[in-house]
Order: C-alpha cells, then structure tokens, then sequence
C-alpha cells in the first residue's frame, strides 16, 4: 500500500472516532450537570482525552507518512511510533486521574460526606457510550492491524479505556440508583477497578513504543528467519554483525556478509542484491537493507 494512500485511510478512520468522542464529550458532560453525576461529568473528560488523542494521530500519522528528506535519511516513521507513546502517557494520566478522584470520594464517603444521588439520563449516557465506544475500539482495531498502525491500534485502546470508564460510571450510578443512599459508594469503587484495567493498557502500549524508540533488535524470532533467509543464499559462506531495528511500520537490516574472495565485484554484488529482495519480499517493500561485501578467508 502506498503511504499517501496508508496516511489517507489512518486520517478518515480516526476522524470517524473524532466526531464520535466529540458527540460523547459533549453529551456525557451535560448528562452529568443534568443528572447531578461527578461520575458522568469525569467520563464526559475522559472522552475528551480521546478526542485530543484522535488529534494527536492524525497530525503524526500525516508526518509519519513522508518519504525520506535531506533530515531525516531513513524516512519519518518514527514520528508514528512517538504518537503511540504519547497516546499510552495520555492513558497514563487519564487512569491516573480516575484513580485518584475515585478514592478521594471513597474517603470522604467514608468520612461521612454524602454522594449525590445521580439521575437516570447519567446512566442511559453511560450505557450509550459503551456501546459507541465498544464498537469504534473494534473498528479501529481491525483498521489499525489491516494498516499495520501503532498509533492507531493505540487509539483504539484509548477508546476501550472510555468503555471501561462508561461501564464503571454506569455500575456505579445504577448502583445508586436502585440500591439506596449506602451502595452510593459503588460509583467511585468501580472507578478505582478501572483505572487500574487502563493503567495496565497503558503499559503495554507504552513498552513497545519505548522499545522501538530505543531502538531495540526486533523480536528473536524475526532474527532467525533473517538469518535463515542470508544462510540459504547462494554463494554466502558466512556472515556477522547482524544488526536489526524497527522504523515505524518498516524493518532496517544491517549485515556483513563473507563471500569467495575470488568472486567479481559484480557477481557479490548480485548475493547483496538476492539477499535484498528477499528480505523485501518477505517483510515489506520499504524493508531497510544494507549488506557488505567481505571476502572469505576461511578454507
């Protein structure tokens, strides 16, 4: 796939979540003043947060999607990369957050200060946006693996952290609802019991993104099927300095292969170039590939 035409889809995919987050923000926010639910009004922020990640995606994906310049030789794609660990601190902060106004409310009920009661438009608002948000973190999602984005798969998650927030606030108010002024307390357990759920996604969305940043060698196994793939050309005999990292969606592979020293320049060239297109087969036409030329010296 060509990447103007990646970037396109990225940014159309995500703006359907913009205005989805802004429809939620807006309406989760007014349910909660209506409905007289600090619950609520928090989710209402928390969709909010989503909507200043969809932002984030799409200003970086569009960079991301830039071919190599005069500053940046090995193209932009880890300006993608940074998106997603940015969307995994803004998780970060916003699990944070639920968890900290959740137990300041559980301590001060337990110090005698009463919850409001919230009204049924709080609930019928929470259970919408589970819904809505369950479905765009699925869309989003599939989209996201189809496109091989990691910000957008991180997006995603950002969305099911919404859901889980939704599912909390609407245990919560229906809790309180039904169950009377004592079971009021259930609104900020179940807000704690999330934030945890979201601080987790946040880890595993963030490591990877630090890892690549950091330039890690990708995976042991991905290793072994590029040493397989240099072993098995013909007329390598050996080879070292295997060095791998990855570029936002794409692959850079370094290696020093041996060859007969008696070879021409033109039939080694040719092993460097077989390995290339093999490795460009197998893990994408924008693979980063760099081979040199050693002669053999073995017997």
């Amino acid at each position: 796939m060509k990447a103007n035409s990646r970037t396109s889809e990225i940014r159309n995919i995500t703006l359907i979540g913009s205005v989805v987050n802004l429809v939620l923000t807006i309406g989760k926010v007014i349910a909660g003043f209506v409905g007289h639910s600090s619950a609520m009004i928090a989710d209402g922020i928390h969709s909010l947060s989503d909507l200043a990640t969809d932002v984030i995606v799409i200003v970086f994906v569009k960079i991301s999607g830039k071919e190599k310049d005069e500053t940046h030789h090995y193209g932009h794609g880890k300006f993608e990369t940074f998106a997603t660990m940015i969307i995994s601190f803004a998780l970060l902060i916003v699990g944070i957050g639920i968890g900290w106004t959740s137990a300041e409310k559980i301590y001060n009920s337990l110090n005698g200060e009463l919850i409001d009661k919230p009204g049924l438009i709080a609930l019928y608002a929470a259970l919408i946006s589970i819904v809505s948000k369950e479905a765009l973190f699925w869309y989003t999602k599939i989209e996201g693996k189809r496109l091989n984005s990691q910000a957008m798969i991180a997006n995603a998650w950002h969305h099911r952290s919404d859901a889980f927030s939704s599912i909390g606030t609407a245990l919560g108010i229906s809790g309180a609802i039904m169950l009377g002024e004592k079971w009021r307390i259930l609104d900020p357990l179940a807000g704690v019991i999330v934030s945890f759920f979201i601080l987790k996604v946040a880890w595993d969305i963030a490591k990877p993104s630090i890892d690549e940043l950091l330039d890690r060698s990708l995976p042991e196994s991905t290793q072994k099927e590029i040493e397989q793939i240099i072993t098995d050309t013909n007329g390598v005999k050996s080879f070292h300095g295997l060095r791998t990292r990855k570029i936002g969606d794409h692959y850079s592979v370094e290696m020093h292969i041996q060859v007969d020293r008696h070879l021409t320049v033109e039939v080694s060239h040719q092993m460097a170039t077989d390995i290339e297109n093999t490795l460009r087969r197998k893990f994408g036409a924008n693979t980063h590939v760099v081979v040199h030329i050693e002669p053999f010296k073995g017997s």
